[in-house]
């Protein structure tokens, strides 16, 4: 894939991501956030099914990849928030 469709990719996977996660505190990420989390997101669930089934995968355009990338994606949005959550104190958090 070129660099304009990994941007693009990562978009939808990214934005998709964050409606999967939701949840009460869901806060609206920016574009570029959406990007970054759909394309790193992407990369983590390739790992994850190169590491479960011993086969690559390669990112197309189809609906496997896509669901390959969102899982990596949600993978990735709940890590972060569980790390992000952390760091609030108690009475930060409602």
């Amino acid at each position: 894939m070129g660099f304009v469709a990994w941007v693009i990719f990562g978009a939808i996977v990214g934005w998709a991501a964050n409606l999967v996660v939701g949840g009460r505190d869901r806060r609206r990420q920016g574009c570029l956030v959406s990007v970054l989390v759909g394309v790193v997101g992407a990369a983590l669930g390739g790992l994850v099914y190169r590491l479960a089934t011993g086969q690559s995968k390669t990112f197309d355009f189809d609906f496997p990849s896509f669901g390959v990338a969102i899982l990596g994606a949600v993978v990735l949005l709940a890590i972060l928030r569980l790390v992000s959550g952390l760091g609030r104190r108690p009475s930060d958090r409602s």
